[in-house]
């Protein structure tokens, strides 16, 4: 349960064995096991999951959500309009994370909680962009909660991406960019559209997904399925899962240079270890200032951290920005790790 220390009379929500519960909404957030009301914050696997009897998200996250939970019982929700559930009004609000991402407001007129589910602050073009949220009580996550993780400008990683890949056109190698399939991917495409009139080639687990991006009239550069490239090295960006090391459809694009696109890529030991040649740090969780930023826009008497490193985040809260922190421990980011 959400630690006793908290000055107002009743808590929103509290930690079951189903994930976090809200009693007065009778609902879940994010739940890690089936329930009868789900409330989603975005489609990736540690935080959506199947068999719960119906689902409530972000009206631009309900294809995907559909796509991958293999259902129809789900409700879509315009962002910052409020709907009743139970004793509280609900409302969602953009997280910047991927398409359809939702920070979940819960109000009773009284008190405010919002839960951030994944976000980031930095814009993307693939999704809405983060709107902060003013509340009493927030419960944020802290995936890249260290002072280490301070993301570069996307221009400037742009550009060291455009770099890698022509001087592979060079050396005649085949450029294979490891990023998540959801959100990342997109989100690249978005990026190389905004840049040039580069095509890409992609995995078929890409593909799928970019199906729903382009019903919900993101603007992607050109691509096409890897599998349809002929065998052999390929002038085009090749984007696929990092589940591909190792596999078959490697092969056929050799010789190939290897890179991957995530926020870990900032540690220079975490390329080393997945021996891949070249890192580029692009996340879709907020790094460090991104995080304080947000906490200080909620105005939140009470912070609770969840996921990532907590600990440095509720000691620099408490100690230095004088709120009230503390640590949730949840089952989220451990599940697939297909976002960061």
């Amino acid at each position: 349960m959400v630690p006793k220390k908290q000055k107002h009379r009743d808590p929103f929500v509290i930690r079951t064995t189903n994930g976090l519960y809200c009693p007065l909404a009778d609902a879940y957030i994010d739940p890690w096991k089936p329930v009868d009301r789900a409330l989603i914050t975005h489609a990736h696997a540690d935080h959506a999951r199947a068999g719960s009897t119906h689902y409530h998200c972000a009206t631009p996250g309900v294809g995907i959500l559909k796509h991958r939970l293999k259902t129809d019982a789900v409700t879509g929700h315009a962002y910052n309009e409020a709907f009743q559930l139970g004793a509280l009004q609900v409302s969602l609000h953009p997280a910047g994370h991927i398409l359809g991402s939702a920070q979940i407001k819960l109000t009773d007129g009284d008190q405010t909680w919002v839960i951030t589910g994944d976000y980031k602050r930095q814009s993307d073009p693939s999704c809405a962009e983060f709107e902060p949220v003013v509340c009493d009580v927030l419960i944020t996550e802290a995936t890249f909660a260290l002072p280490i993780y301070q993301w570069s400008p996307m221009d400037q990683v742009m550009g060291q991406l455009f770099r890698w890949w022509d001087a592979n056109i060079r050396a005649q190698r085949t450029s294979v960019l490891l990023c998540y399939s959801l959100g990342k991917a997109q989100r690249l495409m978005a990026e190389i559209a905004a840049r040039s009139d580069r095509s890409v080639a992609v995995h078929g687990a890409i593909a799928a997904l970019n199906k729903n991006y382009a019903e919900e009239n993101v603007s992607m550069c050109p691509w096409q399925l890897a599998s349809e490239l002929p065998k052999g090295w390929s002038s085009d960006l090749i984007l696929a899962p990092p589940q591909v090391v190792g596999s078959s459809f490697l092969k056929r694009f050799e010789p190939a240079e290897l890179a991957m696109a995530s926020g870990w890529m900032q540690i220079r030991g975490v390329r080393r270890r997945a021996a891949i040649t070249q890192g580029f740090a692009i996340s879709d969780h907020a790094d460090w200032h991104g995080l304080l930023h947000t906490i200080r826009q909620s105005e939140a008497r009470e912070v609770y951290a969840t996921h990532g490193e907590t600990g440095v985040l509720v000691k620099y809260l408490n100690e230095v920005e004088g709120i009230s922190a503390s640590r949730l421990e949840t089952a989220f980011g451990i599940a697939s790790g297909d976002d960061h």
